[in-house]
C-alpha cells in the first residue's frame, strides 16, 4: 500500500492569503491522498492504455505533453469542487488561485494574468512515483526577465526558491509497468491475446501493486475486473500455478495476513501462495496459506477468496 506523508509545513510567512489557501488545502486532504490519485490519474489519462497500450512518458506526442497540465487542473477541480476564479483557474479558500503544471520541476509557464497572484504548482515523475505540490505569490522579482510570445514566464531561482512547498517529492500509486524490467514487459506486450498479456503481467508482477490502469493497458480493454475475475480471467488461469490475486475492494486482510503490500480499492496484487502447517499466513477457503518462497514449487491448486474474506 502507498504510505502518505504528513505535508510539508511551509515558512512563516506575511502572506495571509497564501496562509490561508495551504491551510484549505490541508483541511480538504490531510495526508495528500487525494492529491496523489489526481495525479495518478491525470497520467493515466494521457497515456490513454486500454486504447493505446501506452504507460510511459515517452511515449506521448508533444501536444499529449503540453495537454497533460489542463487535465491536471481539471481532475483536481472535480477531485475538490473548487469554485472557478475570475481570471485565474481557482478560487480557494475565497482567493484567487491558479493552477500550473510541469514535468520538470520549476518550469512553470506562467502568464501574465497570474502575475502578482497566487499559483499551485505541481510537478510529478511516473518512474519514481513521486509528486510536488506548492503555493508562490507570483512577484514580479521572482519572475525571469525573458518571456515567450503570450508573455509569459517562469520563475527564476529566488521564485524557485521561494515556493512553500505543500507535499514535496510524495509517494502516489505506482505504475508497475514502470517498476518492471523493460525487456520483461515488452514481452508481454508480444502476447497477441488480452487475456494472456493480463495472465502473464500477474505473473512477472508477483508481490506487486498492480493499478486497474496496468491491467486495462495490457490487456486494451476498459473492462480490467473482467481480465482478472475468477470465470474466465486471471484468478482461474493462474490458480493452478498457485497464484491468488486479491483486490484492495475485498481481500486487505488476505494481503496483511501473507505479508505483501496491501493494494487499495483500485489496486491488485497477485500472491503465489502454498499450504501453510500451521495457523500462521492467511486462512483462505477454509485453509491456511502462506506466500511461497521463490525457489519453491507450487504443486497445489491456490483457492479462490471469496469478496468477504
Amino acid at each position: 500500500m502507498t504510505t502518505f506523508v504528513a505535508p510539508i509545513d511551509p515558512p512563516d510567512s506575511a502572506d495571509t492569503e497564501l496562509d490561508e489557501v495551504v491551510a484549505e488545502i490541508l483541511r480538504l486532504d490531510p495526508d495528500g491522498s487525494r492529491w496523489a490519485a489526481v495525479v495518478r490519474h491525470t497520467y493515466d489519462m494521457i497515456y490513454n492504455g486500454a486504447e493505446t497500450g501506452r504507460y510511459r512518458w515517452d511515449q506521448l506526442m508533444k501536444t499529449e505533453k503540453t495537454h497533460f497540465g489542463t487535465l491536471f487542473e481539471i481532475n483536481a477541480q472535480r477531485e475538490f469542487g473548487f469554485d472557478g476564479g475570475d481570471e485565474t483557474d481557482y478560487r480557494i479558500a475565497g482567493h484567487q488561485v491558479d493552477a500550473k503544471w510541469s514535468q520538470k520541476k520549476g518550469s512553470w509557464m506562467l502568464p501574465p494574468e497570474v502575475f502578482g497572484r497566487l499559483a499551485l504548482v505541481a510537478t510529478g515523475n511516473d518512474e519514481r512515483s513521486e509528486w510536488s505540490l506548492g503555493l508562490i505569490r507570483v512577484n514580479a522579482e521572482y519572475r525571469s526577465a525573458s518571456s515567450n510570445r503570450d508573455m509569459k514566464s517562469t520563475l527564476n531561482a529566488l521564485g524557485r526558491s521561494k515556493v512553500h512547498w505543500i507535499w514535496h517529492e510524495a509517494p502516489m500509486p505506482s505504475n508497475v509497468l514502470l517498476q518492471l524490467p523493460r525487456a520483461t514487459v515488452d514481452a508481454i506486450f508480444e502476447l497477441k491475446a488480452g487475456t494472456q498479456r493480463t495472465n502473464q503481467l500477474f505473473r512477472v508482477a508477483e508481490g506487486q501493486l498492480v493499478h486497474r490502469s496496468a491491467v486495462r493497458t495490457v490487456a486494451m480493454q476498459l473492462d480490467d475486473q473482467k481480465r482478472v475475475r475468477k470465470n474466465g480471467g486471471a484468478r482461474s488461469a493462474l490458480a493452478p500455478e498457485g497464484f491468488v490475486i486479491l483486490s484492495g475492494a475485498y481481500h486487505r486482510r488476505i494481503a496483511v495476513d501473507l505479508g505483501v503490500p496491501v493494494p487499495n480499492t483500485k489496486e491488485y496484487i497477485s500472491v503465489r501462495v502454498v499450504p501453510s502447517d500451521d495457523s500462521n499466513g492467511a486462512l483462505i477457503d477454509g485453509a491456511h496459506w502462506r506466500r511461497a518462497m521463490a525457489d519453491e514449487i507450487s504443486t497445489v491448486c491456490a483457492p479462490t477468496p471469496t469478496h468477504g474474506s
